[in-house]
């Protein structure tokens, strides 16, 4: 089940820049930055009450935000949410007609399992689910 907007994600030409512009929008620091090299991305990640921002910058020329920027330029790339349980929520909303880009959760940023939903069926709208990695 969806429990609430876990993170917006944004896709930046410069983590350096963008992190600059957001400390001064929101009046604070990042507090995070993570490479996730399967996904050819670096991060930073900022809180703003209860929700956080993820900043996305391209590490390698075929990634997913490499491409997004090449299209449409820098700007909102998706909206996460996050879930109890990713594998059930991945097969219901399989069930309910949504196309699942990725058949598997897949290690994301911020110790998340992460999967995406296709844009083609959620209005335009790319949507992340997340669950937070279990201890190891």
């Amino acid at each position: 089940m969806i429990k609430k907007i876990e993170h917006i994600g944004i896709a930046v030409k410069s983590l350096q820049n963008s992190n600059e512009l957001f400390k001064k929008l929101f009046g604070g620091s990042h507090y995070k930055i993570e490479a996730v090299e399967s996904e050819g991305v670096s991060t930073s990640f900022f809180m703003l009450g209860g929700t956080k921002i993820e900043l996305l910058e391209a590490t390698t020329s075929d990634s997913a935000i490499s491409k997004f920027i090449d299209k449409k330029g820098e700007g909102i790339h998706h909206i996460a949410f996050e879930v109890d349980d990713i594998n059930k929520e991945m097969d219901r909303l399989q069930t309910e007609g949504f196309e699942l880009i990725n058949k598997q959760p897949k290690n994301g940023a911020d110790n998340k399992q992460i999967c995406f939903l296709h844009p083609k069926t959620t209005n335009g709208v790319l949507i992340e689910l997340c669950q937070e990695k279990s201890p190891a």
